[in-house]
């Protein structure tokens, strides 16, 4: 009997361990479910929260309860946000300053034909030599409306696409020597010397389009007479870089550049002088159309620049095969 009650308290006992270890392993279970319940619901509602912004990543991803999980994608979410907000903040700051720019650039051309015009109405019309001279004054403001809405238009077909290039093979060295004496006259007024770096350049057949890098050469030696100083010199170069590369460099020893400035040279509107080279002339779109047209052509142009000691503008071309014949006019 004795022994009868030992097994049965043994038995007993066996059960009851398993019992509380059954009890233990279902409450366990259950908890767990049941916390994974709230978190789900409550990082549900996190992400039907985040879902309301459009083309977030996470919105696409399996709904995770794993903490670290959770935590790693939130915060490369917030980091993505954080980039893209800055970025806008920089494209909203840009689209201000190029309206302003824009505003300032056709507002002063108008105001002088308005101007000009007004008097004209006023009476100084029965003057003829007044007249004249001020009709001729409210024509160039036309002018560089005109031209600065040439420029306008030339960008965005650029940028759109929709300009095609007329890829020719021609003698760039012969392109630059025509751009010498287009703007010999330019220079001439500042007593700068057009110049090749070596004396004994040799002619140089590349692909382009030809009246478009007239343009980009025309901009560049115009931009370095701008800013050169007087009496200064403005060199162009041609160096072969690889077998298939060709490079063009534009130096002068004018005033240069802050390195602050550098990075904004190619923006449409952006002068590193705000008052004093408007008296120049131009569009405030050389560089800019410079820098669409080369790209246009899948090359790179480059810029280096020391204040107070020069600046010197560089692109790519592509050269054409030895046996091609450069185009004749």
């Amino acid at each position: 009997m004795n022994m009868f009650y030992k097994n049965q308290l043994k038995y007993q006992a066996g059960f009851g361990i398993i019992f509380l270890i059954s009890v233990y392993i279902f409450s366990f279970l259950v908890l767990q479910y049941r916390v994974e319940r709230f978190i789900y619901r409550r990082v549900k509602k996190i992400y039907d929260e985040v879902s309301l912004l459009e083309s977030t990543p996470l919105i696409n991803q399996p709904i995770t309860t794993d903490m670290e999980t959770l935590s790693r994608e939130v915060k490369k979410f917030a980091t993505d946000k954080k980039l893209e907000i800055e970025m806008l903040e920089i494209r909203e700051q840009y689209r201000r300053e190029f309206l302003g720019n824009v505003s300032h650039e056709l507002k002063t051309p108008l105001f002088t034909v308005q101007g000009y015009v007004s008097t004209l109405l006023d009476g100084a019309m029965d003057d003829k030599t007044i007249r004249k001279k001020y009709l001729k004054r409210a024509e160039k403001g036309v002018e560089r409306l005109i031209y600065i809405v040439e420029d306008l238009d030339m960008i965005t077909k650029l940028e759109s696409g929709d300009l095609d290039l007329n890829i020719i093979e021609f003698d760039i060295v012969e392109l630059i020597r025509n751009v010498f004496d287009l703007l010999e006259m330019k220079a001439d007024k500042k007593k700068i010397k057009l110049a090749f770096e070596s004396k004994n350049v040799q002619s140089l057949i590349v692909k382009g389009d030809k009246d478009r890098i007239q343009q980009v050469l025309e901009n560049l030696i115009v931009n370095s007479i701008k800013y050169g100083k007087e009496g200064g010199l403005t060199e162009v170069g041609v160096v072969n870089l690889t077998k298939k590369k060709v490079l063009i460099r534009i130096s002068d020893n004018g005033e240069g550049v802050e390195k602050q400035n550098i990075s904004r040279l190619f923006e449409r509107f952006y002068r590193v002088d705000k008052s004093g080279t408007r008296s120049e002339g131009g569009s405030g779109l050389g560089l800019a159309i410079v820098k669409h047209i080369i790209e246009a052509h899948k090359e790179k142009v480059y810029v280096e620049s020391e204040f107070g000691i020069g600046s010197e503008f560089s692109f790519t071309l592509e050269k054409a095969n030895k046996t091609a014949k450069a185009e004749v006019k």
